[in-house]
């Protein structure tokens, strides 16, 4: 083993939470390393996450377009074709730039790059496997070790025909049927790749609703939209097993009591992801993660119960999101170096990318009505915006949820065109405590997708 070196900063894992910690204390003037176990930084985000997804999704959207709304717009084309293997060498292409990008980034910040297994030895030390395996000397250490997909109980992922999304990004062809277990953001993003290429698919979902932390009038705008694109789903209805055979899964489900069996090509289990820490040494070092959910709890200032190791993104309760990471990431590199940083959980946005997208920010109508916060609410449709009736897709609503007698914007959701970029003013306006009168307001240019946040801030009845 090599001799330690010692270092101001050691961050574990080189995902959006973690390089992001990293740069921002090498700008600080911290000795940083950061210690990556893939062959590639980025973490889950970039290499299996957020960005392949969305090249498959932009691909599939281009050939579904083709396909059923080019002809509307007076575009002649012959027929349409997909190229499986292309698409997916497109989607590995933007993955490697990507990821090369961030290597450059921390290059040029001098964050020096450590590939291996970090495992802490202790409260200040650092063991990276390897060759040469490495001790590093820690002052301060950030854990960015991110998540993992979750299995089924009795149901193991084999990596060919039941699947997590993971291998979901990598099929060599378009499954005929295929079977989705759980509704969440994951699963009707990768079910609308496979949807739009040509494959039949089919969500089970446990709960009544799709993507549940969503606003209700949201959710049930997109399960029907969903439905129209040729989703089917099966709501209220839990798996008890899943089996393969003869190259079929064939997965027993139970609704109201009913039992039947139900046949796929290929079953894609999206039911959540669970933080990564075994192996990280959390016990040498005095940390104990939740025993039910396996989160390591941290203070506002992301530090854990042991003086100089703070956790982050994936690893801690909240939303696993690649943004909120990357927030927490600058909050804690801010806060070692003995400046001011946090968090603000109430203005991170959540989009899912389908189409129509779908983004949001701040609390739910339910969630100010459980909190009995006196409320209003404003809703637009993008039937009435011009720049919707221009781009060919009116579907879908803006609606704002503010406080009753102080007018501050309390959380605003989108589904329609371009939703995913329009929610940052929402955002911004929450950060700073904006009103609906400073939405309204607020000049918008003309026509735009986002005068709609204009308009249902407008057309509010107080």
């Amino acid at each position: 083993m090599a001799a330690a070196s010692a270092y101001d900063l050691v961050v574990i894992g080189g995902g959006p939470g973690g390089y992001t910690a990293a740069v921002r204390a090498a700008q600080l003037g911290l000795k940083t390393a950061c210690v990556e176990k893939w062959p590639r930084l980025g973490g889950v985000c970039l290499n299996v996450g957020c960005i392949p997804s969305k090249a498959l999704l932009d691909s599939s959207e281009y050939f579904h377009l083709a396909r059923t709304q080019f002809a509307g717009h007076g575009i002649r084309t012959g027929e349409v074709g997909i190229d499986i293997a292309k698409m997916m060498s497109r989607k590995d292409q933007v993955v490697k730039d990507l990821t090369d990008n961030v290597r450059k980034l921390l290059e040029a910040h001098k964050v020096e790059i450590f590939q291996g297994t970090a495992r802490l030895a202790g409260r200040e030390r650092v063991e990276v496997s390897g060759e040469p395996s490495r001790t590093l000397d820690a002052k301060n250490i950030i854990l960015a070790t991110g998540s993992e997909p979750a299995s089924l109980p009795g149901i193991a992922f084999d990596g060919k025909l039941i699947v997590s999304s993971t291998e979901a990004l990598q099929f060599d062809a378009v499954p005929q049927n295929l079977g989705i277990i759980g509704g969440g953001y994951i699963g009707i993003e990768l079910g609308s790749v496979w949807l739009r290429l040509g494959a039949q698919v089919t969500v089970i979902e446990m709960l009544p609703d799709i993507v549940a932390a969503m606003d209700g009038q949201v959710s049930r705008r997109l399960l029907r939209v969903l439905k129209k694109q040729g989703f089917n789903f099966r709501l209220e209805t839990r798996v008890t097993s899943a089996t393969v055979d003869a190259g079929k899964v064939k997965v027993a489900v139970e609704t109201e009591g009913r039992s039947e069996t139900l046949e796929f090509d290929r079953l894609l289990v999206c039911v959540g992801r669970r933080p990564v820490t075994q192996g990280l040494g959390l016990e040498s070092a005095g940390i104990a993660p939740d025993p039910k959910t396996g989160f390591i709890h941290v203070d506002a200032s992301l530090r854990t119960g042991v003086p100089g190791i703070y956790a982050i993104g994936d690893l801690v309760p909240g939303p696993m999101l690649a943004h909120k990471a990357s927030a927490e990431g600058l909050a804690a590199a801010q806060i070692i170096a003995g400046k001011f940083g946090e968090v603000n959980y109430d203005a991170i946005p959540a989009i899912v990318y389908t189409a129509p997208e779908v983004a949001s920010v701040g609390l739910t109508e339910e969630q100010v009505k459980e909190r009995g916060i006196p409320y209003v609410t404003g809703v637009y449709p993008f039937t009435g915006n011009g720049r919707a009736k221009c781009f060919g897709d009116t579907e879908g609503l803006v609606k704002l949820i503010a406080h009753q007698k102080t007018d501050r914007l309390l959380g605003a959701h989108i589904i329609g065109p371009r939703a995913a970029e329009m929610i940052a003013e929402a955002v911004l306006a929450v950060e700073f405590g904006a009103s609906l009168e400073d939405l309204a307001g607020t000049v918008h240019g003309h026509p735009t997708f986002a005068e709609a946040l204009m308009e249902a801030a407008m057309s509010v009845k107080k």
